[in-house]
This record gives structure tokens, C-alpha cells and sequence, in this order.
């Protein structure tokens, strides 16, 4: 019961803490509005109030994805788990960097199968990049996202630890969208910066499915999928969604996956318009060509 309360005590401080962080965040998206409004650099709220929009069923699907973090998390990962991370004060810090690493992969699955890129999509579907963009989260991502971190609490680490760790990551986002910051110098190669988040954001070429970090792009330089700014961003995906209608914007892909699933020649080509690439076509297989871009 101790551990129960005391997971419990830290679950609801999380959201007294993002709640606080959330105020602070819709008060600098409003003044970066005005401001860009005010010297005719926003002609249109549309993109602006479709974000807000979809920001408010997000957000209260969020502590329905950190509720289920926490059941699945106490009542079945943690007797499940290989170690035990001892506690100490560098606990929380292990906590954010394995996170960190955890966000880089399921970032870069949601790139990578197209059934999850139906879901992060709907972020990358804007046709601008700012502050509200930050908040165009899909409603599905409290669904899904939560699974990616339960291998930390198979790890060892506690829910508590693990949800921390999760929060952290997101929240250190939130700022990185934006134009009004150029290059940060030597940092561009150790964080997350807003020039390294808008070539993530780019349909050109040589910008998709680069710069995966949450945090630290580091993973990406690791692994292969780092991309400096070296020419100007063409912001949203290379099929626009053309609409500000919410639903439209998070359903979408779903749509398209299920037409094609439909007219798929075979069961097993319908499976793979699920977890092959975005853009994979069974017809280019057949004809030897690579998928296209998304």
C-alpha cells in the first residue's frame, strides 16, 4: 500500500506540474499569435485554431495515457521486472536518458510503420511551424505511445520514474517549435534544437524522417538519421491534408490505410499496408521500385 500511495503522490504531482507548464505554454503560443498577426507574418488563424482545437480532446486523453502507464505499470510490469533501480539522486536523470533513448526509437517507428505514422502524422500534417504546433497532437497517441515505455519499468525503473522520465522528454519539445531561434552553435550537435526540429518538420527530400531525438540528437548521429538545416523548410507532409477540420487531420491516414488494405490483391499485401514504410505500393514491389515518399 506504501508503494501504492507513494506512485499515486507522484502520478498527480506530474499533472499539477504539466497543468502549470500547459498555462504557461498556451500563453506563449497567444503571444507569438499576436505578435505574428501584429507584423503580417500569420494571415490566417486557421492552422492556429485547428491545433487549439485538437490540443483539448489531447489533452484530456493524456491522463488517460499516463492512468494506463500506471495501472499496467504497478499491477503487471513491475512484478515482471529483471532489476530493481536503486534509488539515489541520480535516479530521476538515468530516468530521463533512458526515456530519451525510448522516445528515439518509438519516434522513429512512427516514421518508419506506416500504422503509427497514421497516428503522428496528424503533427507533422501543418503547413506552418510554431508554437501552436506544438499542441497538434493526435487524439490517438494516448492510446498507443504509453506501450513504447513500459520496457522501462521491465528495467527496472518505477512507474513513477518511468512517467517522470516521459514527461520531461515531451515537455522539453514544447519550445523547439518555432522560427524565431537560428542555430545554436556547438549545441546543434548534442540537443534538440528549433533548427534541428524544423528539418524533422520538413517535406524536403533530404529532410524526411531525420532528427528523431527528443532531447538529445545524439541517438540520431548514433544511428544514422541526423540532418543539419543547410536549406530552407518546407513544412507538413508531401500529401497535404488540405482541411482544419479536427477529424479530417486525425483520421485521415486511417482512411487511406483501410482503402488500401481494401483493394489489396492479396491478404498478406493488405497486412503490409500496415507495417511497411509510408508510401510502400505492393505494385512498386512488383515492379522492382521503391516505395514513395509519404
Amino acid at each position: 500500500m506504501d508503494q501504492l500511495e507513494s506512485e499515486f503522490a507522484v502520478y498527480e504531482a506530474v499533472f499539477q506540474a504539466t497543468g502549470i507548464l500547459g498555462l504557461a505554454f498556451l500563453f506563449a503560443v497567444v503571444s507569438e499569435t499576436v505578435w505574428d498577426v501584429a507584423r503580417g507574418r500569420r494571415k490566417s488563424y486557421g492552422e492556429t485554431l485547428a491545433n487549439g482545437a485538437i490540443a483539448i480532446v489531447s489533452a484530456l486523453l493524456e491522463r488517460t495515457a499516463y492512468g494506463l502507464v500506471f495501472v499496467v505499470g504497478l499491477l503487471i510490469a513491475t512484478p515482471l521486472a529483471v532489476f530493481d533501480v536503486p534509488q539515489g539522486w541520480w535516479t530521476i536523470p538515468v530516468a530521463v536518458l533512458v526515456a530519451d533513448f525510448t522516445y528515439y526509437w518509438m519516434h522513429r517507428c512512427e516514421h518508419e510503420v506506416r500504422l503509427f505514422w497514421a497516428n503522428h502524422s496528424v503533427h507533422h500534417s501543418s503547413p506552418e511551424f510554431n508554437f501552436s504546433t506544438a499542441l497538434r497532437i493526435s487524439w490517438m497517441d494516448a492510446l498507443i505511445e504509453w506501450v513504447f515505455f513500459i520496457p522501462m519499468i521491465l528495467l527496472g525503473f518505477s512507474v513513477a520514474e518511468t512517467v517522470v522520465g516521459l514527461v520531461v522528454v515531451v515537455a522539453y519539445q514544447s519550445w523547439i517549435h518555432t522560427e524565431k531561434v537560428g542555430k545554436l552553435g556547438w549545441l546543434e550537435g548534442i540537443l534538440n534544437t528549433p533548427s534541428v526540429h524544423r528539418v524533422h518538420h520538413g517535406s524536403n527530400a533530404r529532410y524526411i524522417d531525420k532528427n528523431y531525438g527528443g532531447i538529445l540528437i545524439i541517438w540520431d548521429r548514433m544511428f544514422g538519421t541526423y540532418q543539419p538545416e543547410v536549406e530552407p523548410v518546407a513544412y507538413g507532409i508531401t500529401t497535404p491534408v488540405n482541411s482544419h477540420n479536427p477529424l479530417v487531420i486525425n483520421f485521415r491516414e486511417y482512411t487511406n490505410i483501410w482503402r488500401d488494405m481494401r483493394y489489396a490483391e492479396s491478404w498478406t499485401d493488405g497486412v503490409r499496408y500496415l507495417f511497411r514504410p509510408p508510401g510502400w505500393r505492393a505494385e512498386a514491389r512488383q515492379d522492382g521500385k521503391k516505395p514513395a515518399q509519404r
